[in-house]
Parts: structure tokens; C-alpha cells; sequence
């Protein structure tokens, strides 16, 4: 026997067939994935976006100063406690 036997039916399917039927379903999943980023997704206006980007770019420059501040009092602390040691 040269085909492979699915394990649910164990109806035998030969490797072209079974070959083509994954090519299918990939074909099919692609074209579906598209229907719904097309119709069924709604995606934010440009001024939505822009807004969020506002929001993401003065949020991650505030971490970086409450990083940086940390950064630089822990220095100074630890170069005052070295210092009398």
C-alpha cells in the first residue's frame, strides 16, 4: 500500500491527494484570513492611530526618565558609600 491512512475514517488517500487537499486548506485559510482582514475588522482612523502613537511615545519617555533618575541616584549613592569604606 502506497498512500497514508487517516486516522479517523481509515479511508487511505494517496500523497498527491493528501498533498493537494493541505494545499487547499492552506489556500482556503489564506483567502478567509483575507475576507475578514477586509470586512470584518475595523481598523482605527489615522487621527486614532496618531493618538495612540502619542500616547505610546510619551509613556516609554517617562519610563526612561524614571529609569534614567533611578540609574543616576543609585550611582551617587553608591559612589558616596564606596567612598567611606
Amino acid at each position: 500500500s502506497t498512500g497514508l491512512q487517516n486516522q479517523v475514517s481509515g479511508v487511505r488517500v494517496s500523497p498527491p491527494v493528501l498533498k493537494l487537499f493541505v494545499n487547499m486548506k492552506l489556500i482556503n485559510y489564506f483567502k478567509e484570513s483575507y475576507s475578514e482582514l477586509t470586512t470584518k475588522v475595523t481598523w482605527p482612523t489615522r487621527r486614532e492611530l496618531t493618538n495612540s502613537a502619542v500616547v505610546v511615545l510619551v509613556a516609554s519617555l517617562l519610563i526612561a526618565l524614571v529609569v534614567w533618575v533611578m540609574d543616576f541616584s543609585f550611582e551617587n549613592i553608591m559612589t558616596l558609600v564606596y567612598k567611606y569604606i
